[in-house]
């Protein structure tokens, strides 16, 4: 027991443990300083009791004693009873007591800072902007020296020998890799907000699924399990699209190949979004993908929507990274839940407004 409150207290990040009630049973030395209270204020309280968090914990702590599975929440808003917002990525998973206590679970709470996040948490979006521009500048100016020595190539490969061409072949297909990894670092250069409009989620999907199986993931067997009656979704349709193409890709990246892949939808009522003005916005529409593969590697689980991570040898590290930026830009949620054999991607989405019918 002394060991384990000795390690408890050296976690140099904030964590809480609940019961299998919900109500906390312990909170660490870095939680005290981070959440501004002290363990003994919270011992016996629910976490709604005290904090206001953007997304239903209730529903996550279900998921996580339900499957015995870790849960990983991205970019979650963090409310203190001062007022105070901050945002964090949650680490929730179960937890079994040296007394053998079942139904207990560990919240770890990872800060999240401008410079960490490219400065989508709110007070840092100046920097952001002016980090992401100098980025698209840089971007643009090294494309267009890229598009000369491309055509030069090309044109090079018109008079050399079978042989000598594998050079210039190489050239050309080096410059347009480079290339698309530019066109993804200008994505995030884009600061508009999205054009949001009606749009059936089901279309969106069917025609990610389609893009993948003609290209990116011929080998995969991509199967749906769509809830036929849900209403339209309020997003930008070309940028949720790349959301789910991003998504599928990375699933397919972790096979040889093949493997199994399922796009799952439904609608849970419950799951809002706290806003920054106290105000709250549903986001009962859920997305779902599923693999059957290795699963997160461990030393990137925590970081994997963070730019310039990636678990593949030759991965960019920015698919996911616009996956949340997009999704952010949206007011939508991710989560995921990894596993070996079993990796869950789950993206809350609004539901379009009822149009005003009055006059009619």
């Amino acid at each position: 027991m002394t060991g384990d409150s000795n390690l408890w207290s050296a976690l140099p990040v904030p964590a809480l443990e609940l019961d299998g009630k919900g109500c906390v049973a312990r909170l660490n030395g870095a939680g005290e300083s981070f959440l501004n209270t002290s363990e003994r204020s919270l011992i016996g309280q629910g976490l709604k009791a005290k904090f206001a968090l953007s997304i239903d914990i209730d529903d996550a702590l279900l998921r996580v004693q339900t499957t015995q599975g870790p849960l990983y929440v991205d970019g979650a808003k963090l409310t203190l009873a001062g007022g105070e917002t901050r945002e964090v990525n949650l680490q929730i998973a179960p937890l079994v007591t040296v007394n053998g206590d079942q139904g207990h679970v560990l919240i770890l709470l990872q800060p999240r800072n401008g410079a960490e996040h490219l400065g989508w948490v709110q007070g840092s979006q100046v920097a952001a902007r002016q980090a992401i521009g100098m980025a698209e500048m840089l971007a643009h100016e090294i494309k267009n020296p890229l598009a000369g020595i491309t055509g030069a190539a090309q044109l090079l490969s018109m008079s050399l020998s079978p042989e000598d061409q594998e050079m210039t072949d190489l050239i050309v297909a080096e410059s347009r890799r480079v290339v698309a990894l530019l066109e993804q670092v200008e994505q995030f250069g884009d600061l508009r907000p999205p054009a949001c409009a009606p749009v059936n989620i089901h279309d969106i999907l069917d025609r990610a699924r389609a893009t993948a199986q003609i290209g990116f993931a011929p080998g995969m067997v991509i199967s749906e399990a769509y809830d036929p009656s849900l209403p339209e979704v309020w997003v930008d349709g070309d940028q949720i699209q790349q959301v789910f193409l991003n998504l599928l890709k990375n699933a397919a990246q972790a096979f040889a190949g093949q493997g199994k892949i399922e796009i799952r939808t439904f609608y849970e009522a419950g799951l809002r979004l706290h806003l920054p003005d106290g105000g709250q916005a549903s986001l009962p529409l859920q997305v779902e993908v599923i693999d059957n593969g290795p699963g997160l590697p461990a030393d990137i689980a925590d970081h994997v929507f963070d730019p310039f991570v990636s678990g593949r040898e030759n991965g960019t590290g920015l698919g996911l990274a616009l996956v949340s930026k997009i999704l952010t830009d949206h007011g939508a949620l991710i989560s995921v839940d990894s596993r070996p054999g079993r990796t869950v991607f789950r993206i809350s989405l609004p539901v379009a407004p009822v149009p005003n019918r009055k006059g009619n």
